[in-house]
C-alpha cells in the first residue's frame, strides 16, 4: 500500500490548507495508537509558525491538546478491550498468559516513566497510553504523567522547529529528528531485553544445576 499521502510535502500541503486543525487532528489520532507522522506535523507546524505562517503560541497548545486528548482516549481503548485482545496476540504467537502477566507487572512498574517520555521515542509514542490503560495504572496518575508528558514533547518539538528551522531546512529538521527517535528507541529496547535475556539465562544456569 503506497503511503505517498503521508509524504512531508502532503503533510505541509495539509497544514497550509486546514493549519491549527491539521495540526490537532494528526497529533490526536497518533495518540489514539493510530500510526500517523504526529511527530512529524508538530516540526511542520513549529516551522510555519518560525516562518510567521502561524501562530507559535496555538500550535502549541494545538500540540500539547492533541497529545494529551488522544493519549487520554488511548489509555481508555487499552483498559477497556486491550488485555484480551493482547491474550489474543499472545497466544498466536505461542506466548504464555504468566509470561504475558510478568510483562504486564514490569511494565505496571514502570509505567509513568513510559507515559511522560514515551512521546520522545519512536513507536513507544504510540503504544504507551494503550498500554498503561491495560496495565491499569490508575487513572489520576495516569493523566498527571500524560498532560505533563504532552506539554514538554509539545513545547521541546514545537519550540525545536520555531527555532531550528531559521537555520535548517525542514526535511533536514525532520530527517534528524526521526534518527534520533528510532536510535533512543533501539537503546531503550537493548537496556530492557539485556537485562532479561540475562536473567532468563540465570534462571535456567540454576535449573540446570539442580
Amino acid at each position: 500500500m503506497s503511503l505517498d499521502f503521508i509524504s512531508l510535502e502532503n503533510i505541509q500541503e495539509i497544514a497550509h490548507q486546514y493549519g491549527y486543525w491539521a495540526i490537532f487532528v494528526g497529533i490526536l489520532l497518533e495518540n489514539l495508537g493510530i500510526p500517523l507522522p504526529g511527530e512529524t506535523v508538530t516540526l511542520v507546524g513549529g516551522f510555519l509558525a518560525g516562518n510567521d505562517e502561524l501562530n507559535y503560541w496555538l500550535v502549541l497548545s494545538d500540540a500539547a491538546a492533541g497529545a494529551a486528548i488522544g493519549g487520554t482516549c488511548g489509555y481508555w481503548i487499552g483498559r477497556i478491550g486491550g488485555w484480551p485482545l493482547l491474550l489474543r496476540l499472545a497466544r498466536l504467537l505461542r506466548i504464555s498468559e504468566a509470561k504475558v502477566l510478568g510483562i504486564k507487572e514490569k511494565f505496571s512498574d514502570n509505567a509513568a516513566k513510559a507515559v511522560f517520555f514515551g512521546r520522545f521515542f519512536a513507536l513507544l509514542r504510540i503504544f504507551a497510553a494503550p498500554l498503561a490503560g491495560i496495565a491499569e495504572m490508575p487513572f489520576a496518575k495516569f493523566l498527571l504523567y500524560n498532560f505533563l508528558g504532552a506539554g514538554v514533547w509539545a513545547i521541546v518539538m514545537v519550540s525545536l522547529a520555531f527555532f531550528a528551522g531559521k537555520i535548517v531546512s525542514l526535511e533536514q529538521l525532520v530527517q534528524w529528528v526521526g534518527q534520533f527517535a528510532i536510535v533512543a528507541l533501539l537503546i531503550l529496547v537493548a537496556l530492557v531485553a539485556i537485562p532479561l535475556w540475562l536473567e532468563s539465562r540465570k534462571v535456567e544456569q540454576v535449573s540446570t544445576e539442580e
